[in-house]
């Protein structure tokens, strides 16, 4: 039998993101019946924990295995099997991935503007208990307001920012505006790429500590 290895996020309350399903435990498999389709039967899952952030529906990484019939997409697969190996709570991580990524695209894009930079700042904090929902909220507002004037950055920079779920992304947009307006398409086009490449492996490297006791090389 096929199995494929692959990485999905689970709500905070171990269950999945649609349906009543019960929260899941590791090492549970559930199985399918009937027709696959894409995005509205099956178990789905994604070939990197980047792609996953594109459905999260909350911070529990999972490490999955698929097995059965598989229908794979670009950045998704759905089966009729899947079982969870490993799950870690990777909120903290996503937050502080989420704030490298805007610190990077501010930086790059050498933006001054004080809202974005305290949005990264307050969201740290937060991570550290040393800010509270409050703040957080209102360092997303500020920053969402600073770039409202601006819209229309880059979609890939916007996809990473709404599917992290986190204040300090939200700071990405202003910067990738400014490197979209700053040149041709096609250079804005090329850096995005770029860009996602680091998002990747940095992801990659935050999370790959959270899964030490799950062999890296199956």
């Amino acid at each position: 039998m096929r199995k494929v290895k692959a990485y999905h996020f689970l709500k905070d309350d171990m269950c999945g993101g649609y349906g009543n399903e019960p929260a899941w435990k590791e090492g549970e498999e559930r199985s399918v019946k009937g027709k696959l389709v894409m995005c509205v039967h099956g178990y789905h899952a994604s070939p990197s924990f980047y792609d996953a952030l594109n459905y999260a529906k909350g911070n529990m990484a999972c490490i999955v295995e698929l097995s059965g019939e598989i229908i794979k997409d670009t950045d998704k697969y759905v089966a009729t099997k899947r079982k969870l190996i490993k799950v870690v709570n990777a909120e903290k991580i996503l937050r502080t991935w989420s704030c490298d990524c805007a610190e990077r695209a501010l930086k790059k894009a050498m933006v001054k503007d004080g809202q974005g930079w305290n949005a990264i700042k307050v969201a740290r904090l937060y991570n550290e208990g040393k800010a509270t929902k409050e703040e957080l909220g209102a360092a997303w507002d500020a920053a969402r307001d600073a770039r409202a004037a601006a819209w229309g950055a880059l979609a890939a920079a916007w996809d990473a920012a709404r599917a992290a779920r986190d204040v300090a992304l939200a700071a990405a947009l202003d910067a990738a505006l400014d490197v979209a307006l700053a040149g041709a398409w096609d250079a804005a086009r090329a850096a995005a790429l770029a860009e996602i490449k680091w998002q990747k492996r940095h992801l990659k490297k935050l999370l790959k500590p959270l899964f030490e006791e799950y062999n890296p090389k199956s």
